[in-house]
């Protein structure tokens, strides 16, 4: 499973004014892009040497804490810097779809519920034990102890037959996983209550794709896991390298695992030092190191003071998240933990949302400002699934003219400068967005003017841009603030895309959107039916329209995942079909940086 990361933060960086005097009308781009173009990877030429050190950065202006176990890590930044040993059970192809031919194969079985995983044979850990089907077994028991620190529990996981007497401690065996060779042998049966469609696509939320060494753990108490010696300093890995020093939140040291169950590493070490994002422009420009790890990489900011590097060349690929405008139409009901609509909702009304949505600029905003790295989002399912994400889908371009003619008919009529409500009292529409840094605060202001122009009185929370916790707080809460009506946020998603966070139960469908049609959609989208792809995609493409429809949640913008990566680098990529592979394969032609 790759996990789903929730980012509350600001889109691109504009200029008020600038803005202000070109967005008056309606934008031209329907079919938004981005002005940068990429390649999704690139090798130098030269013969890998086999003695060479791959030298990584981790931009980030934190340390990070230093958890080596993916069922205990809840941050990117942990499996970005452990990344080198950390690999998953199974290999994918270009669409994120299961493939043989990694650590482990998985094979589906409608008609028996059943998920069979199958080890290889030559399969171990660092120190040269077998990976062994109680490896497999184990990482679902430390996912589902009721004491785990654990954050990546879900409720799919109690798809699983006595997975949920598991994890409410009424049993200390999870009845449905079955190891018909033993604790010892190479496979493992799974045993679903039902299975459908998402569970052949890696993230599924179904399936966990790491294992754990139980031989090197099992005296060690689920809860006191994370903060254990064995989690922390002498860790385990069965990826293609082995850990040789961490120095706590500041860097990790790889050499070759000898064990390796692939062809040999083609480097025979790999450093990756955290840089901040002040520094980690200039120490490209130094030539320090080859490439970025993980998502967060160089910010966009900074692209113009490296875009012309010579010795590297950028690479990049759409980022598998978005950022967007949520609308507070309901609430969470404790009780039942279901969201409940709300028709005294200030902005229940569906031609609000859209007006607003048509209202803004974001397509001025990133190609003025984006430095071509970003674009407007057209749906919540993101370009980067180019197998289900809408081609033909529009989303919110510009359109005064348009914003102005649905609030006009909905009856929000003008009272001097700012409309009423259709029953003529007075509007004030309130905004959570985060605090973050100078542009982000001008990116709101900008969103405001062009709120204003249409007649809605759109206000801060508060009068100001909101602390996080204050902001998680607010918009996190079962019945939001009388104070935020809307807010803006972003998804990280995961590498399957079908969109749980919008269902009726989900606690990260902050703007408590339900209705039946919704819930019917996503259902239709992992029924038996959807099996067959064309039909899912079918599926797929009518929720997109339905919730650009619904704009209760409205697509704002998507990026790019980038890198510089320096010109004696080998077999950069950043391909689903080699995600799994990629550390094994990535090699340099000489001993430093070019």
């Amino acid at each position: 499973m790759k996990k789903s990361k929730l980012a509350l933060a600001g889109v691109a960086a504009l200029s008020v004014v600038t803005l202000a005097a070109c967005s008056n009308g309606s934008s031209s781009s329907s079919q938004p892009t981005t002005a940068v173009k990429m390649p999704q990877s690139y090798s130098g030429s030269g013969k890998i040497d086999q003695n060479g050190t791959i030298k990584a950065a981790e931009v980030n202006d934190a340390p990070f804490k230093g958890l080596t176990d993916e069922a205990l890590i809840s941050n990117a930044e942990d499996s970005d810097v452990f990344g080198p040993g950390l690999q998953g059970l199974f290999n994918t192809d270009k669409n994120y779809n299961y493939k043989d031919g990694g650590p482990a194969n998985i094979k589906l079985s409608r008609a028996a519920k059943t998920l069979t995983i199958t080890l290889r044979s030559n399969l171990k850990w660092s120190d040269g034990s077998p990976v062994t089907a109680k490896d497999v077994e184990y990482a679902y028991e430390v996912l589902g102890n009721k004491d785990s620190t654990s954050q990546q529990f879900s409720a799919n996981l109690e798809k699983i037959k006595g997975m949920t007497a598991y994890h409410q401690g009424k049993s200390s065996t999870i009845s449905g996983i079955e190891m018909p060779n033993g604790e010892k042998g190479k496979k493992v049966v799974i045993h679903y209550t039902a299975v459908n469609p998402s569970m052949t696509h890696s993230g599924n939320g179904f399936v966990w794709e790491y294992a754990e060494p139980y031989e090197h753990i099992k005296n060690v108490p689920i809860k006191k896991l994370a903060s254990s010696s064995e989690e922390r300093k002498t860790p385990l890995f069965y990826g293609p390298y082995k850990l040789k020093k961490v120095v706590e939140g500041e860097s990790t040291s790889w050499v070759r695992n000898p064990y390796y169950w692939g062809k040999k590493a083609n480097a025979k070490a790999v450093t990756i030092n955290v840089v901040s994002t002040s520094a980690a422009a200039s120490a490209f420009k130094s030539h320090k190191y080859d490439f970025t790890v993980g998502i967060q990489g160089i910010a966009n900011s900074q692209y113009p003071n490296v875009k012309k590097l010579s010795d590297y060349t950028n690479v990049g690929t759409p980022q598998l998240g978005y950022g967007y405008l949520g609308f507070m139409v309901g609430h969470m009901d404790s009780k039942t933990g279901s969201n409940v609509m709300d028709k005294s909702s200030k902005v229940a009304n569906k031609s609000l949302r859209q007006a607003m949505a048509y209202a803004m600029n974001t397509d001025a905003v990133e190609k003025k400002f984006g430095n071509g790295l970003g674009k407007r989002a057209t749906t919540l399912i993101p370009s980067g699934f180019s197998q289900y994400h809408d081609k033909s889908a529009k989303g919110y371009p510009l359109n005064i003219k348009k914003a102005n003619k649905l609030l006009d008919d909905a009856g929000y009529k003008k009272k001097g400068k700012w409309r009423q409500t259709p029953d003529g009292k007075k509007l004030v529409i309130h905004f959570a967005a985060m605090k973050s840094g100078t542009t982000h605060e001008q990116t709101i202001q900008n969103y405001l003017q062009q709120w204003h122009k249409i007649g809605l009185d759109v206000q801060l929370t508060g009068g100001k841009t909101m602390e996080m916790n204050a902001f998680y707080d607010a918009i996190q809460a079962p019945k939001p603030p009388k104070n935020v009506d809307f807010f803006e946020a972003a998804w990280s998603t995961g590498t399957e895309p079908t969109p749980t966070m919008y269902t009726a139960d989900a606690p990260f469908n902050m703007g408590h959107f339900v209705s039946k049609e919704n819930t019917d959609l996503i259902n239709n989208i992992n029924n038996q039916k959807a099996f067959k792809d064309s039909y899912r995609k079918t599926q797929f493409n009518k929720w997109q329209e339905y919730m650009n429809q619904q704009a209760a949640y409205v697509p704002e913008s998507e990026t790019l995942t980038w890198t510089p990566v320096n010109h004696r680098v080998k077999n950069f990529t950043y391909s689903p079909a080699h995600n799994n592979t990629a550390w094994a394969e990535y090699g340099v032609t000489s001993s430093n940086p070019k």
